[in-house]
């Protein structure tokens, strides 16, 4: 079978792969600095409550909490379709490690900075605003880059819960034609057409926010 006879299928799985990515990158970004704010907050119960949830998505499989959003739930009286189980999993899974990342970055800006702001009589919010988050969006990227590309390959767990992705098709295709290594060939070349891009253009934003900084 022609590289050509198969694309189309593969472009339609192509299609979920990339929404659930976006979607789940959206969800992850903000939980990611809202957990990350948890974790540094001076109120116990936020610092606890943030802290279960990291550890929660951190230390149990990304699989197991796919199968539960997807499976368990229902039994709860929570039913989701596919898609959305597929995008809260990732989005909360992705979110987690994000956090770490977040709060890592504004640790490392010298308290001296800090320090500054107190002199020129800023407040709290405008400390992190203004010199802290600046610096530590910086220190982050690398981490939210490397995080972006494993959630754009863990998409490929959702063709477990019956969403027609990526992988998915490949699967599909695979039963019908028995083309394995064609079709696993392009899954492959497909997967890092996506994330090659997705890679340089994080690293083109560091470096644009890097110059002249140092």
């Amino acid at each position: 079978m022609a590289i050509l006879d198969l694309l189309p299928t593969l472009l339609k799985g192509l299609e979920i792969t990339l929404i659930i990515t976006l979607l789940a990158t959206l969800l992850a970004l903000v939980l990611a600095f809202l957990a990350g704010f948890g974790r540094l907050s001076k109120y116990p119960p936020i610092c606890f409550l943030t802290a279960v949830y990291v550890e929660t998505f951190r230390g149990t499989s990304l699989l197991v909490q796919l199968f539960w959003i997807y499976f368990a739930l229902p039994l709860l009286g929570i039913s989701l379709p596919p898609l959305a189980a597929g995008v809260l999993t990732l989005g909360f899974n992705c979110g987690a490690y994000g956090s770490e990342v977040v709060r890592s970055a504004i640790l490392a800006v010298p308290k001296g900075q800090t320090e500054a702001g107190v002199a020129l009589n800023f407040s709290p919010w405008q400390r992190m605003r203004r010199i802290i988050l600046p610096q530590a969006f910086v220190m982050m990227l690398p981490g939210f880059g490397n995080l972006q590309i494993e959630l754009l390959k863990s998409t490929s767990l959702v063709s477990l819960i019956t969403l027609a992705d990526l992988t998915y098709q490949a699967s599909v295709l695979n039963a019908s034609t028995m083309e394995t290594t064609l079709i696993y060939s392009l899954l492959l070349v497909i997967y890092f057409l996506i994330a090659w891009p997705l890679t340089r253009g994080i690293r083109w934003i560091e470096n644009r926010l890097t110059v002249g900084r140092y």
